[in-house]
């Protein structure tokens, strides 16, 4: 017995989706790699949207065995609006992952989490053979963190000991992330709250320092990972 519901059905990009033009040719792109059989990660955020439409276009007219897991809700209720089949890390890997970001530097290393997913993006991105991360000129930059602060989702109850231990890292300013469509904090689709932590300079091994925290269940800090960038 199915839903009669309009709720999918009617599903709409929440914000204005900026560069479209750009992003759907980068999409038709990340469609094209697709092959028959494969398992692909998705992110999160406006352009893997737009990809994520290209994809269902080719699998519909092609008629391709493709299964994706998706990093956030809203990309998964996508795909269920869409028809594209999806899967878990518990039942299949992927075999390629592609997602968005908010900064690269250019040693390739990221910042990402302003939607809040960077847990299981990050865990998409370990599990995958290839990661193709796309962005538009303005995500580039010198120094990481010049135009982003570092997103730490964080367990409730460690929110104030992590912000102490942030500040010992050299984080000049940590704020609780708060939601617009809500009263008070985002919580993340793990049931935890986002910290904004901005450094004045990131290195290499700070990824790893902040997660060492206790409390911290990941960083939007991406330093080290074999990815390819693709520019919009």
């Amino acid at each position: 017995m199915e839903w009669k519901d309009t709720i999918i059905r009617d599903l709409q990009w929440s914000d204005e989706i900026i560069n479209r033009e750009g992003k759907e040719r980068v999409a038709a792109g990340i469609a094209s790699k697709m092959k028959d059989g494969d398992v692909i990660g998705i992110g999160s955020g406006s352009t893997v949207y737009v990809a994520t439409l290209a994809m269902a276009r080719r699998i519909k007219e092609e008629k391709l065995n493709v299964q994706v897991i998706p990093a956030s809700v809203e990309l998964s209720m996508t795909c269920t609006q869409l028809g594209i089949p999806q899967t878990t890390l518990w039942e299949k890997k992927p075999d390629w992952t592609f997602d968005g970001a908010d900064e690269v530097d250019p040693e390739k290393s990221l910042i990402k989490g302003r939607g809040g997913a960077m847990f299981k993006e990050k865990l998409l991105i370990a599990n995958s053979k290839e990661t193709f991360i796309i962005v538009d000129e303005s995500k580039f930059v010198d120094r990481l963190g010049s135009g982003f602060p570092v997103p730490v989702e964080v367990f409730p109850a460690a929110l104030l000991y992590v912000e102490e231990r942030l500040k010992a890292l050299g984080a000049t300013k940590v704020m609780l992330r708060m939601a617009k469509g809500k009263d008070g904090p985002v919580f993340t689709e793990n049931g935890n709250f986002v910290l904004d932590a901005r450094f004045d300079s990131i290195h290499r091994a700070m990824e790893k320092e902040i997660k060492e925290i206790t409390g911290v269940i990941e960083s939007g800090l991406f330093i080290g990972y074999d990815i390819k960038i693709l520019s919009i």
